[in-house]
């Protein structure tokens, strides 16, 4: 009997890391990126110019700097609901300020502080008083929004300095917008604190086992309230981007923009019930949206049929991983 061994290589791992990444959700957002951009070129002959290309990003360049908060924020099983309203408000803020006379440095200086206290206010109430976040940000959202309806009614601020206007109507080269340059900066910034630091390791513990989190040592309350801050403070930027690209403020500014974040983080993987999700998956999720957007509009589809795709896309991604649970059990079962 011979004594020569083969020897076996056992893998630490049943499938390999490019098998694992075919079957992400990053890898299906990426072909339908891709189907989107080739639809669009062959519905529109202008979709492919330069220029429009570069208008596109502003469909969702504002509202995904505010995703990448929330969606470090919903990982970690919470919500903020009264983003769009914080935009509003800080909005109003600057308004005020303007009129008052004050430069850009000071209006750009007003905005992510409103924005910033907002967070807070938000954050106190969730983890100092132990409410839950969808209720008190419900409340805040006409809290915050009704402010800016007191202080403008049915007026506007108007006669923003010239130099405002580059936050968000500059360009850095060429067609590379500022808001772009700012979107790929955070996308950048929010993908190493979630997916490579101790504190982006602590938002998913939190988001997974939040009673765990708590005994292993993780100060739960501080990280969202962190979380929190992180939210107001980009709204408060996407503030400063949207009232420099319009113009103007007036209390309904980015109405319904919550739906869109929420959906945008949701369509980029993020579990609406915490503990899962990536950045590169909202920021895919950021360029579909706008794409889509865009398309719409380069094709005369009216806003209201947007908002319904909108609501329909997000019931869609939060129904379809749990109809995907359910047939998977029922297989198991009749084989069982």
């Amino acid at each position: 009997m011979s004594n020569d061994f083969t020897a076996r290589n056992i893998p630490d791992r049943l499938t390999s890391r490019g098998q694992r990444a075919l079957k992400s959700w990053e890898t299906l957002l990426v072909i339908i990126a891709v189907m989107v951009f080739v639809i669009n070129a062959l519905s529109s002959p202008y979709f492919l110019n330069p220029w429009n290309l570069s208008d596109a990003t502003f469909n969702f360049t504002e509202k995904a700097m505010i995703a990448f908060a929330m969606a470090m924020l919903i990982v970690s099983g919470e919500i903020d609901l009264s983003v769009a309203s914080i935009v509003a408000l800080a909005s109003t803020a600057m308004g005020f300020m303007m009129q008052a006379g004050f430069d850009t440095p000071t209006l750009v200086l007003t905005g992510l502080t409103v924005g910033v206290l907002c967070g807070a206010f938000n954050g106190v109430l969730v983890t100092r008083l132990g409410l839950p976040s969808i209720v008190v940000t419900i409340g805040t959202m006409s809290l915050f929004r009704g402010i800016s309806y007191i202080v403008l009614g049915d007026t506007a601020y108007n006669g923003y300095p010239s130099s405002f206007a580059f936050f968000g109507q500059g360009y850095v080269w060429w067609v590379i917008s500022f808001e772009l340059v700012l979107f790929v900066i955070f996308a950048l910034i929010y993908a190493v604190i979630l997916h490579k630091t101790n504190f982006g390791r602590a938002v998913y513990a939190i988001g997974n086992n939040p009673i765990g989190a708590k005994f292993s040592g993780i100060r739960v309350e501080r990280v969202k309230f962190i979380l929190f801050l992180l939210t107001g403070l980009m709204s408060g930027i996407a503030a400063v981007c949207l009232t420099s690209r319009l113009g103007s403020t007036r209390p309904s500014i980015a109405f319904g923009w919550e739906l869109e974040i929420v959906t945008m983080v949701v369509l980029g993987g993020v579990n609406i019930l915490g503990g899962s999700g990536t950045i590169p998956g909202v920021v895919l999720a950021a360029l579909i949206m706008g794409m889509v957007t865009f398309g719409f509009g380069l094709l005369n589809v009216p806003g209201i049929v947007m908002s319904i795709f909108i609501g329909l896309l997000l019931i869609a991604v939060i129904a379809l991983p749990r109809l995907w649970t359910m047939a998977n059990a029922a297989r198991a079962g009749r084989k069982a």
